[in-house]
């Protein structure tokens, strides 16, 4: 790479950005020779669900030019899914094929979304002809422009979006004959390799497989613990296993599987982040503009996406942030864990994190929409715990949901490493998952699914989370009294998404600055 400017006489933020910069050109380097090591549809992510969800969640219609902007997409979807098509084409040839069984569920995500009205003769639209015609109808467009406009969405519909559907599907099913169950990446050409860069790529640092395999036996170790502690505060007598079998099953930890439960879950959940934002002041002096909204997972992917997940705002403002909470099936979605479920995916977690990067207008774009595993998912995870110091899990069984996210996030270095590493086969992921975590049956398979198809992202969330904490740790022993922990915080959200290797020369140099100023 040609450097062009002497970083030593760089001021600071500018430095920031030549050495990311670099970080990412390196990073991108070393990238292209893995650029086919993935999965481009899988049952997390993929034009099958990705589009649908844009144009339902995130595509506003409130005039003609963004109507016909809608069907313009609409028509696009076979150009779209001619080229996914070709990257899985160029995949298979290298032996790089989605797990068999995954394959089917990317089928029924397909299928999903094209059925009811106009492909079928059902009484129900399908979930896009539902949004466009609920969009539309509260424009002030005339009634004749929405009929002209209904009819277009309907031709779309049925013409390239339907023709790109159908082309995915075919060749989905070509890709099952092919393919086989093994779920780890290292029957991938030169596998090892690949995972030992993934790991690396997701937790921006120097760690091993191996390493990072033993720190999360070691970390599930601790926090299982912790748990034993609660159990002695519930007057709980038994194993720690018979603990998280009753925690699986108490029905006063699950909120019924119908309307008026998923409202009722929702509602607290609203509470919660409400309860937070009040207490946002106490621990920093810098928040997003961009509103948060909590909203179910959309019912044409529940049933194959995760239980939780956090959606950016828009650069513009027009689209706020948004929770979204898997509520397919109640059973798998315990109050316990509700709190510091919010807190990671919300505030004062990716919310907080993502939204106040975006509007670092200050900060070249680049640095705004950066995006490094590590930090962002050991922010949420750190974002968990932060709230005990701020009131919350009052009570030892809330406290217990926050220990057991933490747990989970260990147990994923474990599983992790274990499938792409060490050869695990997906039941023995699952096992040592049900062993080691409250967790129920539906989210641990849906959970070992996600690791397979996202080969070291599991990696990140403890490995950054744990590097905060050491930061923190080490700035409140030099600085002593002096050592303000909104200032910390500030400091580690205000300079957008980093490298662990970046933050921690940061927050060196913000501690060695403090020093000084203070010895004067």
């Amino acid at each position: 790479m040609r450097k062009s400017y002497a970083r030593a006489k760089l001021e600071p933020q500018a430095r920031i950005s030549y050495d990311l910069f670099e970080a990412q050109v390196e990073e991108m380097k070393a990238a292209k020779k893995w650029r086919l090591d993935s999965y481009p549809l899988n049952q997390m992510h993929g034009l099958q669900s990705a589009l649908p969800a844009f144009m339902i969640d995130a595509h506003g219609i409130s005039n003609a030019e963004e109507a016909k902007a809608y069907i313009e997409r609409l028509n696009g979807y076979e150009l779209a899914a001619g080229q996914i098509i070709q990257s899985l084409k160029d995949r298979a040839e290298k032996g790089i094929i989605l797990p068999k069984y995954l394959i089917g569920k990317v089928k029924q995500d397909l299928q999903n979304i094209t059925k009811g009205a106009p492909f079928d003769s059902g009484a129900d639209s399908s979930p896009l002809l539902r949004d466009f015609s609920d969009k539309l109808e509260k424009t002030e467009m005339s009634e004749s422009e929405k009929k002209a406009f209904q009819a277009d969405v309907t031709t779309a519909l049925l013409g390239g979006f339907k023709s790109g559907c159908q082309h995915m599907e075919d060749y989905l099913v070509e890709l099952e004959a092919l393919a086989d169950n093994r779920a780890g990446v290292w029957k991938f050409p030169d596998g090892d390799a690949f995972y030992a860069y993934a790991v690396r790529q997701h937790t921006t640092t120097d760690l091993k497989p191996d390493e990072i395999h033993q720190k999360g036996l070691e970390e599930v170790e601790r926090i299982h613990g912790e748990m034993k502690k609660v159990m002695t505060a519930v007057s709980f007598d038994g194993s720690l296993k018979a603990f998280f079998e009753k925690m699986r099953v108490d029905k006063q930890f699950y909120l019924s599987n119908d309307s008026i439960g998923r409202k009722a879950y929702l509602d607290r959940v609203q509470v919660t982040l409400d309860t937070m934002q009040a207490r946002l002041p106490s621990m920093f002096s810098i928040f997003p503009k961009a509103e948060l909204v909590v909203k179910p997972v959309e019912a044409f992917r529940a049933k194959s996406a995760g239980k939780a997940f956090y959606g950016q705002p828009s650069p513009d403002g027009t689209v706020p942030g948004i929770y979204y909470v898997n509520l397919h099936d109640m059973n798998a979605m315990p109050t316990y864990m509700l709190e510091a479920l919010a807190f990671h995916e919300g505030i004062p977690g990716h919310h907080m994190q993502l939204a106040l990067a975006q509007e670092m207008t200050d900060l070249p774009k680049f640095r705004r929409h950066a995006f490094f595993n590590s930090y962002i998912e050991g922010w949420g995870l750190y974002a968990e715990s932060l709230a005990r110091e701020m009131g919350f899990y009052q009570d030892p069984y809330d406290e217990f949901g926050c220990l057991s996210m933490e747990l989970w996030r260990a147990c994923r270095l474990v599983v992790d490493t274990g499938i792409h590493s060490k050869r695990w086969t997906k039941e023995e992921a699952i096992e040592y998952l049900k062993a080691n975590t409250p967790n129920p049956a539906s989210e641990i398979e849906n959970a070992v699914n996600r690791y397979i198809v996202m080969p070291g992202q599991a990696t990140s969330y403890t490995i950054g989370m744990l590097k905060i904490r050491e930061l923190r740790e080490r700035a409140a022993k030099k600085l002593g009294e002096d050592f303000e922990l909104a200032e910390f915080h500030d400091l580690v959200l205000g300079n957008g998404a980093l490298p662990l290797n970046l933050l921690e020369g940061l927050v060196d140099d913000w501690i060695a600055q403090k020093m000084t100023y203070l010895s004067k």
